[in-house]
């Protein structure tokens, strides 16, 4: 009879062929209990996965967990104490120092590394694609960030991209209309020594604001954990050459707008900003550089004081302890700037900032003799115990030359 089928035409042929495929599909549907039917296959509830194949389908679309369970690696990024080292572009430039590095993070207590995205030469430390940057030639090739925060992260070590925000001499002098100006029009200009000057942003300009951002998203895309804003205020010493009272506001409102305006736009990057030492101390914006301690950290998720020992003035009293030479006694500076920070910070309802501390791991040679100490592991080991006295837990290490006492961080 099949044959007799196959024979009267084309059509009888296709539909014997969907016949017999029919019942062959059948049987085999049916040869396993309990197994799922490839043509109507259940509902994907993997949390969200958008599974089109079931538009239709009588059974509810499950919907994705408000709070999904962090994965262990969030779970470790969030629960992190940083324990940092920080190192120039130039540094992480060659690979034998950025090896050396990752040795460091894995036989000490060092997880983490501050890394310059933009230093205050005002140059961006690798290839940049913003187009301001590129317009202003704005770059130098100092590493391969790809490269270099590859390395790291696959040693499981922290980054966090150190960017200088106004004291920028590229792009001020390439924009004069954003630049800091004397009263007489010109630009301002900090003295470097040597004959070398440098020209400021105005932090009051928020175009300046957006070109330091967008630096930022970059480096974000590229895999920096963190950003840490340096130079975050307005240079000191300027106030008899230079007027800003067209802008109608405090130094320090501006800049806590502009760290306002950061957290927006990077609201969920851990965003922190590195803060004169002594404002723990000094009330208000007394230093006229618009860092004001009980504001500075109100939207942002850390500040870093640079409590070196060796910045603190002769016969400096702090917390009530005068210090007659504070680089002798890095211990005491340092916990008692921290004290006297957190008991004021305490006051302040809503503030969201944690303080995580830079520490002195440089000799201050160009002070009078007698009046700085050589610093090595016991001296920097000191100024950790001070973090911890102080209630703390974070803190990051400073030598320019990124030649550090490594036998003070502990083995692990």
């Amino acid at each position: 009879m099949i044959i007799k089928m196959a024979a009267k035409s084309v059509k009888n042929r296709a539909l014997l062929l969907f016949l017999v495929s029919t019942m062959v599909f059948s049987m085999a549907s049916c040869g396993k209990k309990g197994q799922t039917d490839g043509n109507n296959p259940q509902p994907n509830i993997t949390i969200g996965n958008n599974d089109t194949d079931n538009v239709g389908s009588d059974e509810p679309t499950p919907e994705p967990d408000a709070s999904p369970t962090p994965t262990e690696d969030e779970t470790a990024k969030k629960d992190l104490k940083v324990k940092a080292l920080y190192l120039t572009g130039w540094t992480v430039g060659s690979s034998e120092r950025v090896q050396h590095f990752i040795e460091v993070a894995k036989n000490t207590e060092i997880n983490s590394y501050v890394i310059d995205i933009k230093d205050d030469d005002g140059y961006v430390g690798y290839e940049s694609n913003v187009p301001a940057v590129r317009e202003a030639g704005a770059w130098k090739n100092k590493y391969d960030v790809d490269s270099v925060i590859k390395a790291f992260h696959d040693n499981d070590v922290h980054i966090i991209g150190r960017l200088v925000c106004f004291k920028d001499p590229v792009y001020s002098s390439k924009n004069p209309s954003l630049a800091i100006k004397r009263t007489d029009g010109s630009l301002w200009k900090e003295s470097l020594g040597g004959g070398k000057y440098a020209t400021w942003l105005n932090p009051y300009e928020k175009e300046t604001w957006d070109y330091i951002i967008s630096i930022a998203k970059e480096a974000v895309e590229r895999g920096f954990d963190e950003i840490q804003f340096d130079y975050v205020r307005f240079p000191n010493g300027i106030k008899k050459v230079t007027d800003f009272s067209r802008y109608n506001k405090e130094k320090y409102e501006a800049i806590n707008e502009f760290l306002a305006y950061v957290k927006k736009e990077l609201p969920d990057v851990p965003i922190s900003a590195d803060v004169f030492g002594i404002i723990c101390e000094s009330p208000a914006d007394t230093e006229d550089i618009g860092q004001y301690l009980e504001l500075v950290g109100k939207d942002i998720d850390y500040i870093s004081p640079m409590v070196y020992p060796s910045h603190y003035a002769v016969g400096q009293t702090v917390n009530g302890v005068t210090f007659s030479k504070p680089d002798l006694e890095p211990y005491g500076v340092v916990y008692n700037s921290l004290i006297k920070a957190k008991n004021r910070i305490a006051q302040v309802e809503d503030y969201k900032a944690d303080i995580r501390p830079y520490l002195q791991n440089f000799t201050a040679s160009w002070l009078e003799a007698g009046y700085y100490k050589q610093y090595g592991p016991e001296e920097v080991r000191e100024q950790i115990k001070a973090v911890y006295d102080a209630g703390y837990e974070e803190w990051i290490i400073w030598d320019p030359s990124n030649k550090y006492s490594e036998s003070a961080f502990e083995k692990e």
